[in-house]
């Protein structure tokens, strides 16, 4: 057998391992899954949404934690947008950190804006808070995804249609802020995880056992 195929075959059979590998874990998720009967018996507006979101919170928090601190400055693409001048945001792709912070900072303004107060301003260019290594990062994420949870978690039948004011998500209901909170989480965690591909590292979402998230 030559060497080329021989490293074919090694190649086919490291696929199909880790296609079994997948497989196996998807498996094991589905069994500990309730049923759609057993989830519609306890169903509440509330937790509907907080499922979703903790898949969110789940996906950003472990990109951030997988990140190494080295390239929290990574830039997947130089300088600035071409003849372009957004009406909000940097006229410059965000660096990693630039993401997890601009995540953290907008979870911190739609948990305001759920519960009457002012927000922190200026979330698309960073915000207020002065957190820029690593560690104090995923601090500033964590806190933040426990903010908008507790909003969430305050979410029922009576109160869903609650006009909410605010400069981000305003004009708008309070049910409608709990899917725009869960939309943005999920476009930031595309790039993210983009961010991490182009750095050879797998998404922790996206790989046949996922690691626990860490300070939970």
């Amino acid at each position: 057998m030559n060497d080329y195929k021989r490293s074919t075959i090694i190649a086919a059979a490291g696929l199909a391992l880790a296609v079994l590998a997948a497989l196996a874990c998807v498996t094991a998720s589905l069994a500990q899954e309730p049923t759609a009967a057993e989830l519609s018996k306890k169903e509440t507006v509330a937790s509907a949404f907080l499922r979703g979101f903790k898949l969110q919170e789940y996906e950003v928090r472990s990109a951030a934690e997988a990140m190494p601190a080295s390239k929290y400055g990574y830039r997947p693409a130089a300088g600035m947008f071409k003849n372009e001048k957004p009406p909000f945001g940097p006229a410059e792709v965000r660096t990693f950190a630039e993401q997890v912070k601009h995540v953290a900072c907008s979870n911190f303004a739609f948990a305001a804006e759920f519960d009457g107060q002012k927000p922190p301003e200026h979330c698309d260019l960073g915000g207020p808070s002065s957190a820029k290594t690593k560690p104090e990062l995923l601090i500033y994420l964590r806190d933040s995804f426990a903010a908008v949870e507790k909003s969430l978690a305050a979410i029922n039948e009576r109160n869903m249609f609650d006009s909410i004011e605010g400069p981000y998500a305003g004009p708008t209901t309070r049910l409608n802020l709990a899917t725009v909170v869960i939309w943005h989480a999920a476009d930031h965690y595309g790039q993210m995880a983009i961010y991490l591909r182009l750095n050879g590292i797998v998404p922790p979402a996206s790989r046949p056992n996922p690691p626990k998230l860490q300070g939970m």
